[in-house]
């Protein structure tokens, strides 16, 4: 078994705080900038989000925005054709299905064509602090390389990890996770030498 609470104090010296580098104020706001990060760094969905939480304030906004407008909007995070139906849909399941108000339970919000498994887990986990495992290629990978799932499967990885890791700490340890990956562990070439999870990483010690 791996020593959980050393990692997360080693997570911790190496990367601060455990946090989303998505910016938003609420849990649509959330929902939308997760559909726009889909390949797209984090920094230019804050960059284009600003001014368009600026603008679409409600469900109503998405939904009654004509969809070529709503395309010009988040054009900059690529892939705006799609992700501009994705928003339509969502905002409007939302609101046709759960009376405008984004579920706080993780399974029924996964049931919402274009929120998957992933992004239900981080918008219900940090817009309404319920403990969630967020399972992206980043987590996927780090817990990985750590020792923590042998899977490649997503929701054999979020079993393991839901195994391995207390309640009270999934969330934290996934944004940790997600981190690490980001800018340490990263897919290519990871950054061994500058990592203090040496002693813990299945990876370095192969």
């Amino acid at each position: 078994m791996k020593n959980i609470e050393l990692i997360l104090s080693k997570l911790r010296d190496m990367h601060g705080k455990p946090r989303c580098e998505l910016i938003y104020g609420n849990a649509l706001e959330l929902a939308v900038a997760t559909v726009l990060s889909a390949q797209c760094t984090d920094e230019r969905v804050n960059r284009v989000t600003l001014s368009l939480f600026a603008k679409y304030k409600s469900l109503q906004d998405y939904i009654e925005t004509p969809l070529e407008v709503l395309e010009e909007d988040i054009k900059p995070t690529g892939f705006y054709k799609n992700k501009a139906k994705t928003i339509k849909n969502i905002t409007r399941e939302i609101s046709e299905r759960f009376k405008g108000h984004i579920p706080e339970d993780i399974d029924a919000f996964s049931t919402i064509k274009g929120i998957g498994r992933k992004s239900a887990n981080m918008i219900v986990g940090l817009a309404y602090k319920t403990p969630a495992v967020i399972v992206d290629t980043h987590v996927a990978r780090v817990s990985g390389r750590i020792g923590l799932t042998g899977s490649n499967n997503p929701e054999k990885i979020e079993k393991d990890l839901k195994k391995a890791i207390p309640e009270y700490l999934w969330t934290d340890i996934s944004l940790f996770l997600i981190l690490h990956g980001r800018y340490v562990c990263l897919a290519r070439k990871p950054e061994c030498e500058r990592c203090l999870l040496q002693e813990e990483c299945d990876y370095y010690n192969k």
